[in-house]
């Protein structure tokens, strides 16, 4: 079913926000704007059937449904919730709440990293999912019969995911690690960078202060730009040319066209101009405003060992609890820990703690011992 009046509208939001839960998904187009464009929304419920929202066919005003995405009776149940949280919060600068993510509780529930939907509902339902309209226009309309199954599907289906992740959740005692990690999905910084931090988005060969500085205002530059026309970035010019920029200084519009990933139309036109007098004036900014890049020191070679050994440790204890090794720790972490007395990160925290980091700390501190017997691991706390 497609909403297409107020009325309706308003009749399907009242029925959702009576029921304990409700399951969510979006389609939307990003490839020729900054802002995702949103072309459909997806809502159903345990007791209310599946219909969709069309914002681009029919003039209605979406109120009651950011209402319902605010009513914290009703949790909203998302899979791979990042780029749809994103869309409601540019909207409205809130985020729904409460959330689940089936993709989080699925790799809690031991389904590996990053778990495919596709893959999850024909693991708990045993139906394949139709991929035929996977990568069609969602902005053209009319929509096609195809189309609208296909969307549809995704929250009908959602919802026995739902059912079933909830019972494995609260059967292993690990609802808490899941709110855990809906925590960062909720919370704003997530998704709202600010325009002087655009620059850390950037890969650059180089980390010495004034290029920082010069690559800070370049950045910011197309940032601003990018959002105030809604264009992608790299419409206004690639990471790559202000990576370039940023490392020769050019000092005039003969200087920017010598450098070979910024187009030559750009470089001599207004644009070319404004991008000399951002790197003049970053140039001569003051040298205690400029970025201060810490230098990622070489690991040292006498901590590998132990990192190794923190390597094997998860993959055991991710083994032993059932949940994909990536969602309790990153190679990152893991060095900390090999190296740090005192490590400050997640894995210190909450069930990260208690599954691998207790261990983690114990190992590098010789009260863990792994061994061998008859071809299987075993571990031996002194």
């Amino acid at each position: 079913m497609i909403i297409k009046t107020q009325d309706q509208l308003v009749e399907i939001c009242n029925a959702l926000s009576q029921n304990p839960y409700l399951t969510i998904d979006t389609e939307f187009l990003r490839d020729k704007t900054f802002y995702s464009k949103l072309c459909l929304i997806q809502l159903a419920g345990p007791n209310v059937d599946a219909v969709a929202i069309d914002p681009i066919e029919f003039d209605l005003n979406l109120t009651p449904f950011h209402d319902l995405m605010a009513n914290k009776n009703v949790v909203k149940v998302f899979h791979a919730a990042r780029q749809d949280l994103e869309i409601f919060y540019q909207m409205t600068g809130t985020l729904p709440t409460p959330l689940f993510d089936s993709q989080v509780a699925a790799m809690v529930c031991g389904y590996g990293d990053s778990i495919a939907y596709n893959k999850l509902v024909t693991d708990i339902t045993g139906t394949a999912l139709a991929k035929n309209a996977q990568f069609t226009d969602w902005s053209r309309r009319p929509l096609s019969e195809k189309q609208i199954t296909y969307a549809l599907d995704d929250v009908i289906y959602l919802r026995d995911v739902y059912e079933v992740l909830q019972k494995r959740l609260k059967k292993r005692g690990r609802e808490h690690w899941v709110k855990q990690e809906m925590a960062i999905l909720t919370s704003p910084e997530t998704y709202d960078m600010p325009i002087d931090e655009a620059w850390k988005r950037v890969k650059i060969r180089s980390d010495k202060p004034q290029v920082m500085a010069i690559l800070k205002a370049l950045a910011g530059w197309r940032e601003e730009l990018a959002r105030k026309k809604d264009i992608p970035r790299g419409r206004i010019l690639k990471d790559d040319a202000l990576a370039d920029i940023a490392v020769y200084m050019p000092k005039d519009v003969e200087g920017l066209m010598r450098i070979r990933n910024v187009p030559k139309d750009i470089a001599k036109g207004q644009t070319g101009k404004t991008l000399i007098k951002l790197v003049n004036a970053a140039k001569q900014s003051p040298k205690d405003t400029w970025p201060a890049i810490k230098r990622k020191e070489h690991f040292p070679k006498e901590a590998i060992p132990t990192l190794e050994m923190l390597k094997l440790l998860l993959k055991i204890n991710a083994s032993e609890a059932d949940v994909a090794a990536k969602l309790v720790a990153c190679v990152s972490e893991l060095e900390e820990i090999a190296t740090e007395d005192q490590p400050d990160n997640k894995v210190m925290q909450g069930w990260r703690f208690e599954i691998f980091g207790e261990e983690a700390m114990a190992l590098k501190e010789g009260r863990l011992f792994l061994g061998v017997k008859k071809g299987k691991i075993f571990k031996h706390h002194a």
